[in-house]
């Protein structure tokens, strides 16, 4: 009823509005005078804003001869209704003097139309025109009032039989409620009855369980939920049965496992304490964590006095200077290995230790810190340094021998000629003369070689590129040398190094000459470097196409007074090899591919 109220409202407000509309206009137009002919355009534009101002579908201004002065409609309302007869509603207004308002049906809706008369201005009780408002409502507006019309009909009929329809509804609930009592009744005996055997089964079977017997199952055909619930009891019991094997299998290898384990700990722990090589390990937080006999052995030092102790503590109360040197730069420099050799004094003994750290990691590459790994290389040292120097006097008696021959020979020929009062005793004394001087100087230019050998330098360490180094030996061989065929390939990701730059210079000069020389002074000299990340490690090279090494010469080319040239003292690559190794780092020689020889070092970044 209230949608029917609504409806009813909605038509009536059209038409309150399209009334009030029309008496407001012509109030206006009449205290405003419009209806003048000089005031028509001021009419035009005051019916148009009045119509938008007022939301309605059209407003038309007739004279009192019923002249249309002005229409001002709105372009979204359908012509066909606003279109319709409106003289007879106009002539009504002039002929009665009072408002009118009509209801007029078109094609496309409603058009509501009040007519409201304008009095003449300075002519009491005329009629000076006629305006006349239009309100539409359109086609859809008037099916849903009609529609709520029709609903409120029907709701009416209804209404009428509630009652009659409210008994037959309680009476056929009764009978419904009736039967479902005795159903469920019934049902819920059913339904109790196989609830109940089961689940009597399913305690029975829990409580096997509880005592141990995994291989009880219970035979069901349910297909309900108490179905579902036996055949998730039985997957659970078999999955229980089943990991109860895979546990007990687990167990044992385990077992196995810790005994494997333990035997392979003892063969460690075993290989630890017996080997001869001292072992110090530091675990990532910086404690010695173990210490073998041979390292009490060879520092005169009792593990306890390191164990579970701070490395740098130690290190410190005891003068460990080269271990504490590896451990920082280690530690620093986030190195995987790094061999140090130096001496020692440890409770008034001397000694030169051999010492490798060695970072561990465990398969996932997590650090787990640092073993270091030292011998006693003393009497290695000794014998070593005797050794050595036995092979140089050896050279040098040899080197030397060899410049004595000629000089004998000379003073002989000198001495006979000279008693046998020979005519040519000048020509004879000049060429001796010479030749002991050219084999005396000779024998001091060896002399000084080998004292420069003796007397190298101590390195004065300093960080800088060795790229620069490089660039300024080569820039020197470019010039002097026209036939050789210099290639310098640097990489560019190489980190300045910790190195003594005349020394470093004296290297890369003595192998380009042994290149060059090599190749008679003409062909193709590869000179490149190159970074190793994962050791930090700079590794140069020079290579050449030259004669190569013979084999059996391979052992001997860093040996002092060893040359195969004619010219050589057989101290320069000794010399490069002394350097190399002030500066921790190692050389070798190989053969280059065709021909040729390769020289590489090493130095630490």
């Amino acid at each position: 009823r209230d949608s029917y109220d609504v409806a009813r409202m909605q038509h009536a407000g059209h038409i309150t509005l399209a009334v009030n509309s029309a008496r407001a206009i012509s109030h206006e137009i009449y205290r405003e005078d419009m209806l003048q002919a000089e005031q028509r355009d001021l009419l035009v534009a005051a019916m148009a804003r009045k119509r938008a101002e007022f939301g309605v579908a059209g407003i038309e201004v007739f004279s009192a001869k019923m002249e249309t002065l002005t229409k001002a409609l709105d372009l979204d309302v359908p012509s066909s209704a606003l279109d319709l007869p409106i003289g007879q509603l106009v002539l009504q207004v002039i002929n009665g003097k009072h408002e009118v308002n009509a209801v007029q049906e078109a094609e496309t809706g409603r058009l509501v139309r009040a007519a409201a008369p304008i009095a003449a201005s300075g002519r009491s009780g005329e009629i000076g025109g006629v305006v006349v408002v239009e309100a539409y409502v359109p086609e859809s507006l008037l099916a849903k009032m009609e529609g709520i019309g029709h609903q409120y009909d029907e709701y009416k009929q209804t209404k009428a039989m509630k009652n009659p329809i409210k008994a037959g509804v309680y009476l056929f609930v009764a009978i419904i409620t009736v039967l479902i009592l005795f159903g469920a009744t019934w049902f819920g005996f059913y339904v109790a009855r196989s609830i109940t055997v089961p689940i009597h089964r399913l305690a029975e079977a829990t409580e096997a369980i509880a005592q141990g017997d995994l291989s009880v199952r219970i035979e069901a055909k349910a297909t309900d939920e108490i179905g579902t619930l036996i055949d998730s009891f039985n997957r659970m019991t078999s999955d229980l049965q089943g990991s109860k094997s895979e546990i007990e299998e687990a167990n044992i290898s385990l077992r196995h496992s810790n005994l494997e384990l333990d035997r392979r700990r003892a063969y460690i722990e075993t290989v630890v304490e017996t080997i001869a090589a001292g072992l110090l390990s530091i675990d990532k937080n910086g404690l010695i964590t173990n210490f073998n006999p041979s390292g009490e052995r060879i520092l005169g030092l009792a593990a306890d006095q390191f164990r579970d102790r701070p490395a740098n503590e130690v290190f410190k109360e005891f003068r460990l200077d080269l271990f504490q040197t590896v451990y920082d730069r280690m530690l620093a420099d986030q190195r995987d290995t790094l061999a140090l050799e130096g001496p020692m004094e440890i409770d008034g003994r001397f000694l030169t230790i051999g010492l490798h750290g060695s970072r561990m990691k465990d398969e996932a590459n997590k650090d787990l810190g640092i073993v270091l790994v030292f011998e006693d290389l003393t009497e290695l040292i000794k014998a070593q340094k005797v050794a050595a120097w036995q092979e140089v006097a050896r050279r040098v008696a040899h080197e030397i021998k060899n410049p004595l021959t000629p000089i004998q020979l000379s003073a002989q020929r000198l001495r006979k000629k000279y008693f046998e009062k020979s005519p040519d005793f000048e020509t004879i004394f000049d060429e001796a003369t010479n030749l002991i001087v050219n084999e005396v100087t000779s024998l001091k230019h060896m002399v000084d070689e080998f004292s420069k050998f003796a007397r190298l330098p101590t390195p004065q360490m300093a960080h800088q590129s060795l790229h620069d180094v490089i660039n300024e030996v080569t820039a020197l061989y470019r010039g002097a040398h026209k036939d050789v065929n210099l290639i310098v390939e640097l990489d560019e990701d190489l980190p300045s190094l910790n190195f003594d730059r005349e020394q470093l210079k004296r290297v890369m000069v003595n192998l380009l000459d042994n290149a060059i020389q090599a190749m008679h002074h003409k062909g193709r000299v590869w000179l490149t470097t190159k970074y190793d990340t994962k050791r930090r490690r700079a590794v140069v090279s020079v290579a050449d196409e030259g004669v190569g090494i013979a084999p059996e010469d391979q052992e001997k080319l860093f040996v002092p007074y060893f040359t195969r040239k004619k010219t050589g003292t057989g101290l320069g690559l000794a010399i490069v090899r002394r350097i190399i190794t002030d500066h921790e780092g190692q050389i070798q020689a190989s053969q280059n591919q065709p021909k040729g020889t390769v020289f590489t070092f090493e130095l630490p970044v």
